[in-house]
């Protein structure tokens, strides 16, 4: 099952339920109807602020541990004058 069948085998049901519950079909559990009825429209964009927070968390810890790993910083160094060398030798300006 490849990742992006396994996504929606989990947010398909996730977004019903949730729309069950936004619509007072389905009740909130441990949750009041008026204290869910604040929560609820709302709930879209926490998930995607926290999803935003946790991919720039994920990036800038990236960019910290990057030069860690020695190796991995030359390669990329060698990868990068390696094309920088090819697209002179096809006449493109590269600086």
């Amino acid at each position: 099952m490849s990742k992006g069948t396994r996504f929606l085998a989990a947010a398909v049901p996730a977004t019903i339920i949730y729309l069950l519950m936004l619509s007072g079909i389905l009740p909130v559990p441990f949750v009041k109807r008026d204290t869910a009825d604040l929560i609820l429209p709302v709930l879209p964009w926490w998930l995607l602020v926290c999803f935003g927070s946790y991919s720039l968390m994920s990036l800038g810890l990236g960019l910290v541990r990057f030069h860690d790993t020695p190796e991995a910083y030359e390669s990329l160094l060698t990868e990068i004058t390696q094309a920088k060398n090819e697209l002179r030798d096809q006449g493109v300006t590269v600086d």
